[in-house]
Order: structure tokens, then sequence, then C-alpha cells
């Protein structure tokens, strides 16, 4: 019934949360929030007719879309854990804020993408005769 994904939200959300004392991490904290509200939609979307079958047709594009949004997760929970004035002094700190930059501006948002099809319980993939192969 989807409990395991209500759980990891909720400990998302958390996260976010605790950007508020962090205005730098706020467009981070945005781009997640609307990552798991992508993630929730097709999740619904691809269990809408309740048959397995179209719910997992696309499962690779979905646990891409989800891994990446568990990643952009654990990056914004680790820049939440650098001092906000040690990006200026410690290199390390300053690499980890440039590597969670990265991430959120490069990979996240390849998830739209692999959630298109799964929302829309593409059949592409799923529907091709294995004789094809």
């Amino acid at each position: 019934g989807g409990r395991g994904l209500q759980l990891l939200a909720q400990r998302i959300h958390t996260t976010i949360e605790q950007t508020g004392q962090h205005p730098q991490l706020g467009e981070y904290a945005a781009a997640l929030r609307a990552a798991l509200q992508q993630v929730e939609a097709a999740t619904q979307a691809a269990w809408a007719t309740g048959n397995p079958s179209d719910a997992l047709a696309n499962a690779v594009p979905y646990m891409q879309a989800f891994g990446h949004m568990v990643l952009a997760w654990i990056w914004l929970d680790v820049a939440l854990a650098i001092p906000a004035d040690a990006t200026k002094t410690i290199a390390a700190h300053a690499g980890r804020m440039r590597a969670a930059a990265y991430f959120y501006h490069y990979e996240l948002p390849k998830i739209g993408a692999w959630l298109q099809v799964v929302s829309q319980r593409d059949q592409t993939c799923a529907s091709m005769p294995e004789e094809a192969f």
C-alpha cells in the first residue's frame, strides 16, 4: 500500500525542514521536494490500474528516478552537515558543496524523463515479443 514510500517521504521532509536554518540550501530543498512529488505521482499513476504488469513495465526508469531522488536527499543531508562558514576555509567542505551543486543541477533533472514513461504506463518495452530479441 505504499507504506515504505510514505516512511521515506517523512524522513525526506524532515531533512527538507532542516534547511529552513540554512537559506543557501533553499534551492536544493525545493528541488528535492519537487522530485519527491514527481516520484509519488508516478508511483500512483503506475499503479492506477491495479495491474502489477502495468505498474512494473517501466521498473528500470522508475528505479533510476527513485535512486536519484534518494541521492539528492543524501547530498542535501551532507550539505546540512557542513558548517555555514566552513566552505570558505576548508577545501573538502567546499568540494562537497560543489558536488552537491553538480548533482542538483546535472543529475536530478533527469528524473522527469524517466518518470514520464512510468506515469504513462508506457508498454513499448513490455509489449515487445520475445522472438523479436
